[in-house]
């Protein structure tokens, strides 16, 4: 991930920390660190240099990148520009099969009115369905279009 979801893997939870040292190891400003620890990260002592236990940069790294999450309960799909989990309009969704086994649901968005994609497997529709009403549509022939032969020169 980049700069705004730094992996937490990649420190040593048995390591103390500086905040330039973490900051030099996720390639972000000190300030950064040193907002962290305004958010809740918390060093080994008061003392300076502020020195912070490698499993405790994890464990408040890990806490950070789920507090983002937005997960999509049953008959939801995710819209970007919303930025949210959201319920088609009108209960309705269309299921596009891409290939044998997967597909997108698409819906439209109530609030923004753009078209809104899940990607699904063909088996794992009725767990997500919710109260969705769910139509199957064929496949549209963008990539299967007819080739022409090449012009001759």
């Amino acid at each position: 991930m980049g700069k705004h979801h730094p992996n937490p893997n990649l420190v040593k939870i048995h390591r103390c920390y500086s905040c330039e040292d973490l900051a030099k190891l996720y390639g972000i400003h000190v300030n950064t660190v040193r907002g962290w620890r305004e958010e809740g990260l918390s060093p080994i002592d008061d003392c300076k240099p502020v020195l912070f236990q490698g499993a405790t940069v994890a464990g408040f790294l890990r806490q950070r990148r789920a507090s983002g999450k937005r997960p999509c309960l049953p008959g939801q799909i995710y819209c970007l520009p919303c930025r949210a989990p959201k319920n088609p309009a009108h209960r309705m969704a269309d299921y596009v099969a891409i290939t044998d086994t997967r597909g997108n649901l698409q819906g439209i968005c109530p609030d923004c009115e753009r078209l809104i994609n899940r990607s699904v497997g063909r088996g794992g529709i009725e767990p997500i369905r919710g109260n969705l009403e769910i139509t199957v549509r064929a496949a549209s022939l963008r990539n299967d279009r007819v080739r022409r032969p090449p012009r001759e020169l």
